[in-house]
């Protein structure tokens, strides 16, 4: 997961326009011909291959997809970076389970990402986004690794899936991934409450996820980015001021403008675009807190100590907390 990551629902194409090429419909776990798994086959070409139908073992289970969010998948489509291991999550069914008991057959969940071993003490506290010892999946199930969520089916550790409520839509559980997840732990790390002003450095999806959070929080947000239209949509999420992206010393200054001459309280840089580490931290005022949730960038030690700044490193929010990331 990244800051410009852009959740877009993935949706099954069964024809050969605009760069896609004979994806197939719906299929079944366990049909002889296997199921489709969407890939990149050359710059700006997509299209959809096969692969083994996959088979549940010990924990890990079979998960349906029915809405799997894009990150940054569409750098490879533009690129031509050849590859059938698209997406890291996603919201489905649970059709096939061998030991678990944690699911059953029938069950909608919220597929997290990565692979992490389950027994550290990261993620016996819930920061398995963090665990150090990732597994290998295809070494453990052979061809029935399945771990591209953009694909009919997936397997995934069960402990990894988070239950959606009755009434909710797959799309919208979906973003308890990365459209709402990294900002939502970023917030809950610097304790984010009424009345603060947190500023928003990249209004991509993570971004605008970020604009919800802080507004469900009853936070005060200005959001900043150069596409007008990301702009008004941080506006029309409840953001409180926009600022468009551009020289940095201007930037900060505008920020100081909507702040009293001080700065936001908080920060969150949710973009790896140049220079975006820099602004969050100039435009933060004295003893106040920045999240980096977006890769890349370099930043200043000299300016964290004069200002007093205290850093976060942000990548998703403890799976602990999901139930509170729901009722959003």
């Amino acid at each position: 997961m990244t800051g410009n990551s852009s959740p877009a629902a993935m949706r099954y194409d069964t024809g050969g326009s605009d760069g896609v090429e004979g994806c197939a419909g719906d299929g079944n776990a366990g049909e002889e011909d296997g199921m489709q798994v969407a890939a990149v086959l050359g710059e700006r070409r997509g299209g959809g291959v096969e692969k083994p139908d996959p088979r549940p073992q010990e924990e890990f289970v079979v998960v349906k997809v029915h809405s799997a969010p894009m990150c940054t998948e569409y750098t490879a489509f533009m690129n031509g970076s050849v590859t059938d291991g698209l997406g890291h999550e996603a919201a489905g069914e649970v059709v096939s389970v061998d030991r678990s008991d944690r699911v059953r057959i029938g069950d909608r969940v919220v597929v997290m990402p990565q692979y992490p071993c389950g027994h550290c003490f990261l993620c016996e506290a819930g920061d398995y986004i963090h665990c150090e010892h990732n597994r290998d999946i295809k070494s453990i199930m052979g061809e029935s690794a399945a771990t591209a969520t953009m694909a009919q089916y997936l397997v995934k550790p069960d402990a990894l899936l988070v239950p959606i409520p009755d009434g909710m839509s797959y799309d919208h559980a979906s973003m308890a991934c990365c459209g709402l997840g990294p900002t939502f732990g970023a917030l809950w790390l610097m304790d984010a409450g009424p009345g603060e002003t947190v500023l928003i450095v990249g209004l991509g999806p993570v971004g605008l996820g970020g604009v919800v959070n802080a507004v469900h929080r009853g936070c005060r947000v200005i959001g900043v980015d150069r596409e007008p239209y990301r702009l008004e949509l941080a506006r029309a999420l409840g953001a409180d001021a926009v600022v468009t992206a551009g020289e940095l010393k201007e930037n900060v200054e505008q920020i100081r403008d909507l702040t009293g001459g001080r700065g936001a309280d908080l920060a969150i840089k949710c973009t790896a675009a140049p220079g975006a580490e820099r602004l969050a931290i100039e435009a933060t005022r004295r003893k106040g807190q920045v999240s980096f949730i977006g890769w890349g960038g370099e930043i200043s030690v000299n300016t964290i100590i004069s200002k007093g700044l205290r850093l976060h490193g942000a990548w998703h929010y403890n799976l602990s907390d999901a139930p509170e990331l729901r009722a959003l």
